[in-house]
């Protein structure tokens, strides 16, 4: 396989995660995951903006997205419930290291929305491609081409999200 045709099987095999990620902005709202709880320090675990609704929403449409993906691709996959199992696990992986950032971002006593370089964009790709391993994974030259420009797929769909009108703020 050529380089070029690997870093596009890499930005392939992350697309749910990426949109598990970006969904909760539009699909989210309601009760926080958190119920209200604080931590010892007195702050919230999570915060308003970690929801139910947003969690179960992103890694629905993370899942439906590797279920297309699987359907214009089959080879990639080898099977449907392996794509199912690796689109799933891709989505709530990347969902659960949103959860963990937003942990660490009260822990700092930053406020909601606000940025945090490198957790941000970092955290849930990292958590997803462990949660994904046991089903595929990538060479590690494919992950450094993922750490590498994750950052700007997040900050270029935080951009555009801010555009549309779906984020008050544009990071």
């Amino acid at each position: 396989m050529g380089w070029l045709s690997s870093i596009l099987w890499a930005f392939w095999y992350i697309l749910p995660a990426y949109f598990a990620n970006a969904s909760p902005v539009l699909v989210g709202g309601g009760r926080p995951i958190d119920g209200g709880r604080v931590w010892r320090d007195g702050r919230r675990l999570l915060g308003n903006g970690k929801t139910w609704r947003g969690f179960i929403g992103g890694v629905t449409i993370g899942t439906l997205v590797g279920l297309i993906q699987y359907f214009i691709t089959p080879g990639f996959y080898g099977d449907l419930p392996t794509a199912l199992e690796l689109a799933f696990l891709l989505s709530f992986g990347a969902l659960v290291g949103d959860l963990i950032g937003s942990f660490f971002k009260r822990r700092a006593n930053l406020p909601r929305g606000a940025p945090a370089i490198g957790l941000d964009q970092l955290g849930f790709l990292i958590s997803a491609l462990v949660f994904a391993y046991p089903v595929k994974t990538l060479t590690s030259g494919q992950i450094i081409f993922l750490l590498v420009v994750s950052p700007f797929v997040h900050w270029g769909a935080n951009y555009l999200a801010y555009r549309l009108g779906w984020k008050s703020v544009p990071w």
